[in-house]
């Protein structure tokens, strides 16, 4: 249903500015968004847009207030408030409260009668499901795992047993929570599987994407704290702790025994070492590697830029030698050395 952008300026703490009565129902881009919707504005290269955008009001910031006379939403972060305008017009529907009937349901699982578990799902023996759960088709809960209340599983996720899941949390498709962590010892050219003992714990408002891994501990648990939010396609090992506010985008892998701080934010592709500490408030690039703890906050890249392939093959043969370039170099230094003439007065030590 629509609702007025004065309401809507209301509700997500912006600056009206402009015909507070004009109905806006859905949220568009500038080129596709038409008279009943509400199209934003972050990156100044589409600022040209707005003059010809059809859409009945836009959102901006204070420095393109004046590049457009169509009512608007002004805000110093737009993008948070088109993020809280989307939520208000595309609300999550609601899934219908019960249990289907080809779900299995395990001794002693426990389910609040405001959830929803779909076709073909199996929750375990003694599993807690909270209040307004929604768990999509085929989703498999282990054995005493607990899934907090308000939280959305999409088809196909997979908790493991004893795992827990904060509120709100959104899992997606294919995601596989508390699998066992890598953990073998060699002896005598063979493995031995060690025993995966801890758990996964995941905190509130926790957003885990599309075929995400994450493994539980080995001894202690794996841990996700509050409002992280994971990408597609991410493994996270055995024994990691992730801190609050930390985003981490798609291929990211995180070895074992890792901390990262809160408020960090992991670029696509990025690799993380074993047993390595990332402090608070740092940035990872896209593709980087780090192989040593980061204790610092602030930006951090490693990625080599792409060159022409012959371009290439030259750069990493001479990258290649460089160890033997070093000696040699030393090798020089230190023939340099002995052959400089002493000029210190007689009789100086």
């Amino acid at each position: 249903m629509p609702i007025p952008l004065a309401d809507l300026a209301q509700r997500v703490g912006a600056q009206l500015q402009g015909d507070g009565s004009v109905p806006i129902a859905r949220v568009a881009t500038l080129e596709a968004a038409g008279p009943d919707a509400i199209a934003f504005l972050t990156n100044p290269r589409y600022r040209g847009k707005l003059q010809s955008t059809r859409a009945g009001a836009v959102i901006v910031s204070p420095a393109s207030a004046n590049d457009t006379a169509l009512p608007k939403l002004v805000s110093a972060n737009p993008y948070a408030v088109y993020a809280k305008v989307a939520i208000l017009l595309h609300p999550r529907e609601a899934a219908p409260a019960g249990v289907h009937p080809s779900a299995v349901i395990g001794q002693g699982a426990r389910i609040a009668s405001s959830a929803s578990i779909a076709a073909l799902c199996v929750i375990g023996e003694g599993a807690v499901i909270g209040e307004r759960v929604t768990i999509g088709p085929a989703c498999a809960i282990g054995a005493g795992a607990a899934i907090g209340e308000d939280s959305l599983l999409h088809a196909n996720v997979t908790i493991y047993h004893q795992c827990t899941l904060g509120r709100r949390a959104i899992v997606h498709s294919g995601a596989v929570i508390g699998a066992d962590g890598f953990g073998m010892a060699e002896e005598n050219g063979r493995w031995i599987k060690i025993p995966q003992t801890g758990r996964v714990v995941i905190g509130d408002d926790v957003e885990i994407g599309a075929n995400t891994t994450i493994d539980r501990g080995a001894i202690e648990d794996t841990v996700v704290e509050d409002d992280v939010k994971l990408d597609n396609q991410i493994q996270i090992g055995h024994n990691c702790r992730i801190g609050a506010h930390t985003a981490i985008a798609g291929c990211a892998g995180i070895a074992g025994s890792t901390r990262i701080g809160r408020n960090c934010k992991i670029g696509g592709a990025a690799l993380i070492g074993g047993h390595l500490t990332i402090a608070d408030d740092v940035t990872i690039s896209g593709a980087t590697q780090v192989f040593d703890s980061i204790d610092v906050p602030g930006m951090y890249t490693g990625v080599i830029a792409p060159l022409p392939h012959r371009e290439w093959r030259r750069w990493a043969s001479a990258l290649r030698r460089l160890t033997t370039f070093e000696g040699r170099l030393r090798a020089l230094e230190g023939t340099a050395r002995k052959e400089q003439p002493d000029t210190r007065p007689d009789g100086e030590p």
